[in-house]
């Protein structure tokens, strides 16, 4: 499929800022959506707005819609089936839930791996159970923007219960060794928990392949509404003691959900994963997505090798993450000699490129990598719709600025 056609059914990407045509790298924190995700939330108020699980037309549509956005998120994941997808409003609430039911399984002494390396909503909820005496390790952070996985292994013990740990980092899009570490945790029969947050947009994920026991991502990163989505292995979540109403099951997927979900929200969910397969081609829907995320793949990969590179070649701009040879989403972090990052993003801003700055609630790696004190980094990600011409653009203003 040519790329152009893809842009177009973004209606977003129309938009200019002070007559310059606007240029989206804020990706990493959202995407844009395509019109027919518009379209699937706007029919469902349209059509089927009800609430679920009743005898009438509406709610018995808000039923099959349900049925087939789990079934739809199942197989973009690559899950055993609908019943090991739970959704929420986002996965920091979904994580801190699992949190809680996990920490009541748990003894005191027991232990819980995190990184350096993680978002906030990967490390927070599990810093909070050392209020039940849990033992919450940290693994260390390298300056090339990956994991020591010389601390990591030390770190795993018979007292080591759960693994919590990032997939892709959204800040240095370092793509880390979950499989290596998929291998540990097994030899001392623990848990592993996945961020995928940053990783679901940019690579195909399949987690029986990977053998892990929780993943979590958000459907807005990938061209959907803000939705938090988690997987759990095949009777897992029924022995966590979640948190849930005496009205509500404790089977999985059900019993982590809490109240009425957002169905129009969910419709979204369905349509932009959709839109995934729609980019790609095979006999069942499933390969589809595959073939899908490999085209999102092809491009990024092609216009980010340009746009770091360049990037790197600019004097006065330090790169920050793993070199790009490394196996690593289409994400960087910068820094411009003389400017904040806040700074840099204004300057940015008013030309119509759309940048972040900050920690990104990376907050832990950009204090290890004594970035926090000056005011984060420049963080640029791409995506599908994102072009060779526009990154070009992009570095020609930074070399101005820098």
């Amino acid at each position: 499929m040519d790329q152009q056609h893809i842009i177009e059914q973004f209606p977003s990407l129309k938009r200019q800022v002070n007559g310059n045509d606007a240029i989206f790298l804020d990706g990493p924190a959202g995407t844009q959506v395509p019109q027919s995700v518009i379209d699937a939330i706007s029919h469902y108020y349209q059509t089927s707005n009800a609430n679920s699980h009743g005898l009438f037309a509406t709610t018995q549509e808000t039923d099959h819609l349900l049925d087939q956005t789990r079934a739809k998120v199942a197989d973009f994941l690559g899950a055993e089936g609908p019943h090991c997808i739970s959704w929420g409003a986002n996965m920091t609430t979904l994580n801190f839930s699992l949190s809680r039911a996990i920490g009541r399984a748990l003894q005191p002494g027991d232990e819980v791996l995190i990184t350096q390396l993680d978002h906030e909503a990967n490390r927070g909820p599990w810093l909070s159970l050392r209020e039940l005496g849990i033992v919450v390790r940290e693994v260390k952070l390298n300056l090339d923007g990956r994991l020591n996985y010389t601390d990591f292994q030390a770190k795993i013990n018979e007292r080591t219960r759960l693994i919590a740990m990032g997939y892709a980092s959204n800040i240095f899009g370092t793509v880390n060794e979950v499989e290596q570490v998929r291998r540990w945790a097994h030899q001392v029969g623990a848990w592993l928990l996945l961020d995928a947050v940053h990783y679901a947009p940019h690579l195909p994920i399949d987690v029986q392949a990977i053998g892990c026991d929780f993943l979590l991502c958000s459907a807005y990163k990938f061209y959907g509404p803000h939705v938090g989505l988690l997987y759990s292995k095949p009777g897992l979540l029924d022995r966590l003691p979640t948190d849930r109403l005496r009205t509500a099951p404790q089977a999985a997927p059900d019993s982590i959900e809490t109240g009425t979900a957002n169905h129009a929200a969910l419709a979204g969910v369905g349509a932009c994963i959709d839109f995934i397969a729609g980019l790609g081609s095979g006999a069942t829907y499933r390969e589809q997505l595959r073939s899908g995320m490999d085209y999102i793949g092809g491009i990024e990969r092609s216009n980010f090798a340009y746009f770091y590179e360049a990037l790197k070649a600019l004097p006065g701009v330090q790169v920050y993450g793993p070199a790009l040879s490394a196996r690593r989403a289409p994400t960087i972090s910068i820094v411009v000699k003389g400017r904040s990052a806040a700074e840099l993003c204004t300057e940015l801003g008013q030309r119509g490129i759309f940048a972040w700055d900050g920690h990104f609630y990376a907050i832990r790696a950009t204090e290890v990598l004594g970035l926090l004190e000056q005011g984060g980094v420049t963080r640029m990600g791409l995506a599908v719709y994102n072009t060779r011409a526009e990154l070009e653009r992009v570095v020609q203003i930074i070399d101005q600025l820098s």
